[in-house]
């Protein structure tokens, strides 16, 4: 996530200052082609410009429509963490409340209860680490996963504003550090780790109401926040694993390039006669006009993978460290890790 108020004319340049040399470069060549055929008194070749301005107006609100649906997905991302960090909150302050030697039997220990706690607390920070682990394994559809050249800008832009700028292997090392030894293997083997944490949750939750720590009500209780984070997860799935329907998506790249291709025969008709030299002046404003089109295109197309690992992601790794501060302390520790700190303006 950019946490920077403005962005800076060297970061919008990184972004997208490179297409001002394609589309300059297509102006010269369109306009030194037109300008021939007016040097050899060939002036049947005229584009209108109205025809070319409608053309114009239907690709801004069709690139409109796809922001605002790029946007959607970034919104709903984030509002779905948001759930996550306000139900982790509930299920270790109920945890915490709920376990006790009420209902216990008497071979059970105040030591014992708190480990349970300890458990599953820590289990549940093990889930967020996996769960964002997960979210973070790249689609078809991503950037990453797209030609060498757009591959090799990704990994750019991975280390210049993404998960390049932070240690990666935060997630390796809370997993080992948050889920009991005896499990680890065998969750992060499992073909959904984040899946089988919760199940593990569910039956630890089994044993602490077969052993009296809580009784019916608790349980079902506890289960029911268990099975919001399955709500959680299924949904940041289904944004991460269903993408932006590609006939939109993709849409918008060709009929940009339509009104590109056109744009500057239309901008030497309209700036001919303004001077002798006014055909060679609408190249800077068919650059512009182009560019604007382009930037809006990209910035739709870096929104609507909320989950790539990019500079416009949802601050995963920066939301799993404020829950695990939050539920440690609620376990009263004292030692906590620091909070995640934006880096170049970035907050992963």
């Amino acid at each position: 996530m950019f946490v920077q108020k403005n962005f800076p004319v060297k970061q919008v340049l990184k972004f997208a200052g490179g297409h001002v040399i394609w589309l300059t470069a297509w102006a010269l060549i369109a306009t030194s082609f037109t300008e021939y055929l007016h040097y050899l008194k060939f002036d049947g070749f005229k584009v209108p410009w109205l025809p070319v301005s409608i053309v114009g107006t239907a690709v801004a609100f069709y690139v409109g429509f796809k922001n605002n649906s790029a946007y959607d997905r970034l919104w709903e991302a984030r509002k779905i963490w948001g759930a996550i960090v306000n139900s982790s909150r509930m299920w270790s302050t109920t945890l915490i409340s709920f376990s006790s030697l009420q209902f216990a039997h008497e071979e059970v220990s105040a030591e014992e209860v708190a480990a349970y706690r300890r458990k599953l607390i820590y289990r549940h920070i093990g889930w967020l680490y996996a769960l964002r682990s997960q979210l973070l394994i790249p689609t078809p559809w991503e950037h990453i996963n797209q030609s060498k050249y757009i591959k090799r800008q990704t990994e750019n832009r991975f280390k210049a504003w993404g998960i390049g700028l932070f240690n990666d292997q935060v997630t390796n090392i809370e997993l080992k550090h948050y889920l009991p030894a005896n499990e680890l293997e065998s969750l992060i083997n499992a073909k959904n780790t984040a899946t089988q944490i919760i199940h593990a949750q569910s039956q630890a939750l089994k044993e602490m109401r077969e052993k009296g720590i809580i009784e019916d009500f608790r349980h079902m209780e506890l289960q029911n926040i268990l099975n919001e984070f399955y709500t959680h997860q299924g949904k940041a799935e289904r944004i991460k694993k269903f993408p932006l329907p590609r006939q939109y998506g993709n849409g918008s790249q060709i009929f940009i390039g339509i009104f590109i291709f056109l744009l500057p025969f239309a901008m030497v008709t309209e700036f001919h006669d303004l001077s002798i030299w006014g055909a060679w002046l609408s190249i800077p404003f068919t650059v512009l006009i182009g560019w604007i089109f382009v930037f809006w295109e990209l910035i739709g197309d870096y929104s609507e993978n909320p989950f790539e690992g990019l500079g416009n992601d949802i601050p995963m790794l920066s939301l799993c460290r404020t829950i695990e501060i939050d539920l440690r302390e609620m376990l009263g520790e004292t030692d906590l890790p620091p909070a995640i700190e934006a880096k170049e303006g970035v907050l992963m």
